[in-house]
């Protein structure tokens, strides 16, 4: 999966947790541009992340996030992990 494909699919993601068809997602959003992402929509963004990439994340990893961008390359990252 490259990079765009996956953003899309994060995209899709954010849009189906938010309840918003015309959401843009970037890779410097954060909880701060999105009005509804409070800390349970934080914990339902990872849980769907997970599902949705057949991933789990520890709670290091997801704390030390700072946007969607570094988000998409934790995901990318561990894609390849699983591969190796």
């Amino acid at each position: 999966m490259t990079r765009e494909e996956l953003f899309s699919r994060i995209t899709e993601i954010f849009r189906e947790e938010f309840d918003d068809d015309t959401l843009v997602i970037v890779d410097e959003t954060n909880a701060e541009d999105i009005e509804d992402w409070d800390s349970l929509a934080h914990v339902e963004l990872v849980m769907a992340m997970e599902k949705a990439f057949s991933m789990k994340f520890n709670l290091r990893e997801v704390g030390e996030l700072k946007n969607v961008g570094e988000m998409a390359d934790l995901i990318l990252r561990k894609m390849e992990a699983a591969h190796e």
